[in-house]
Order: structure tokens, then C-alpha cells, then sequence
């Protein structure tokens, strides 16, 4: 299993992400990292599904590239 550390450097988590880009989140909650099982996207300066365009509400920790 990776550890907290692995994951977090798996992603970037400095700068702003790219705009209107379909990415990958890592998020965290009180059990953990996790990955969001879905595309979502920077825009309008909050993060939102790809497909559905809903707000995600989560502790962001980082992003990468889809």
C-alpha cells in the first residue's frame, strides 16, 4: 500500500492546475488519500466533474494530468 507521502509526490500539489483540463484529484478525509474515480476540472476557481459539472467538495491535496 502507499503511504501518504507516495501519493502526495505522485501529484502536484504547487502552482495553479491547468484550466478547463480533464485531471485526476487526490483528496483527503478523516480515513485518508484518495483518488477521485472521475475527470474533473479547474474552472471559474473551484473544482467540478467533467461530466456532470457539480462542485466537488473535498480537501484537494493535489492533481495531475488524465
Amino acid at each position: 500500500m502507499a503511504t501518504r507521502q507516495e501519493r502526495l509526490d505522485a501529484f502536484v500539489h504547487e502552482g495553479e492546475p491547468p484550466i478547463d483540463r480533464p485531471l485526476e484529484l487526490l483528496c483527503e478525509d478523516h480515513v485518508g488519500t484518495y483518488v477521485v474515480p472521475f475527470a474533473c476540472r479547474w474552472t471559474n476557481a473551484q473544482w467540478q466533474s467533467v461530466e456532470s459539472g457539480e462542485r466537488i467538495v473535498a480537501t484537494v491535496l493535489g492533481w495531475r494530468l488524465r
